[in-house]
């Protein structure tokens, strides 16, 4: 297992402090099992009818029943030092990296003041409204954000970011700073999905920040993020108009709504990278009867050549204060053109169980 530095000084930090410290373990889990319906495949690749649901971690179905996708555990372990000093560690295994427990998160904490905290280390990419807590499926609505809307390879960095949150008026304000990179020596969407040899996929330079406003049922965020990319394929460098590296920059605002029983979700991105923009968007909205919630949701990528979105329609029964059951069936539309297609239509049906602990 790959360890960063930083992920070192943190499980030495809790495992030295642990008599003098308080500690606070926590987990989450997710047993998700389904199967693809019916689907084209994408004959040029030689792929049989197959459903990508979660692109970073190349979790996809076929049309054998599996519960390896979307099937995940994770525990976190958070420990107070002294003085504003506090040490986490997050470690999850998923069924699409046959269980294989990985560092996710790995970093240390230093609440300066009431309002901002510094933090150094590995955390999630924060690209995407539901990217700090993507693997906690509890904490959201469907059994995975949509996948047209969460492609990207990379999804973690190491750097040193700085939080802050203010209460002005009726309005809490938070935002994060944040600067580092992600040198991921095998990429798997790269490698396995869309290749078959080994790619090392590198953004660095990364410079990027979050601003957040709520206030009661309304919630607005921003995000944008610049990076240099750098690739290999086969320990080759890939060129770009004859360059080794290329300089992307991401925008995004989401929109989200839970006003009475009703839940208006809503997330729309573009990524500008050697010219081109890739834009993606999701939809989603549900209703609250009691302990039931049932939703639908649209999403979509639209970029030169890959073009595909997802419906979807579901239902989540909160049966538990700590779990809930989910049923979704998801019905994806492939338009790729020109080497583009990813997977080919397909409709697929999935079920499962997420808690936390």
């Amino acid at each position: 297992m790959k360890k960063s530095i930083a992920g070192i000084a943190v499980v030495l930090a809790l495992s030295c402090s642990q008599l003098q410290a308080e500690t606070e373990i926590s987990g989450f889990a997710s047993v998700v099992g389904g199967k693809v319906l019916s689907g084209t495949g994408v004959e040029e690749f030689g792929l049989e009818p197959t459903f990508l649901a979660n692109y970073p971690t190349v979790g996809f179905y076929n049309e054998e029943w599996t519960f390896n996708p979307d099937s995940k555990y994770g525990l976190q372990i958070s420990s107070e030092l002294t003085e504003g000093l506090t040490a986490t560690a997050q470690m999850v295994g998923r069924g699409a990296d046959d269980y294989t427990a990985k560092f996710e998160w790995a970093y240390l904490s230093y609440q300066v003041n009431e309002h901002w905290t510094i933090q150094a280390g590995k955390k999630r990419l924060p690209l995407y409204y539901y990217s700090d807590f993507f693997d906690v499926s509890y904490a959201y609505l469907w059994i995975r954000p949509p996948a047209d809307n969460y492609t990207w390879q990379i999804f973690n960095y190491n750097g040193v970011n700085a939080q802050f949150n203010y209460q002005l008026d009726e309005w809490a304000v938070s935002g994060n700073i944040y600067t580092g990179q992600e040198d991921d020596t095998t990429n798997k969407l790269l490698s396995e999905f869309f290749g078959s040899e080994p790619v090392r996929e590198i953004w660095k330079n990364i410079v990027g920040g979050v601003l957040s406003f709520n206030r009661d049922w309304f919630d607005l965020r921003l995000t944008y993020m610049t990076y240099e990319n750098e690739r290999f394929r086969g320990g080759v460098p890939v060129l770009w108009n004859g360059e080794d590296s290329r300089r992307g920059k991401f925008a995004g605002i989401s929109t989200n709504i839970d006003y009475n029983n009703w839940i208006l979700l809503s997330e729309l991105n573009r990524l500008t990278l050697d010219g081109s923009d890739f834009d993606t968007y999701l939809v989603s909205g549900g209703y609250r009867i009691n302990e039931w919630t049932p939703y639908v949701s649209y999403a979509d990528f639209d970029s030169e050549g890959e073009v595909h979105s997802t419906t979807s329609v579901g239902v989540r029964w909160d049966f538990h204060s700590s779990a809930a059951f989910k049923l979704q069936y998801d019905d994806v539309t492939d338009d790729g053109y020109d080497g583009g297609q990813v997977a080919g239509d397909s409709k697929s049906i999935t079920f499962g169980i997420d808690l936390v602990f």
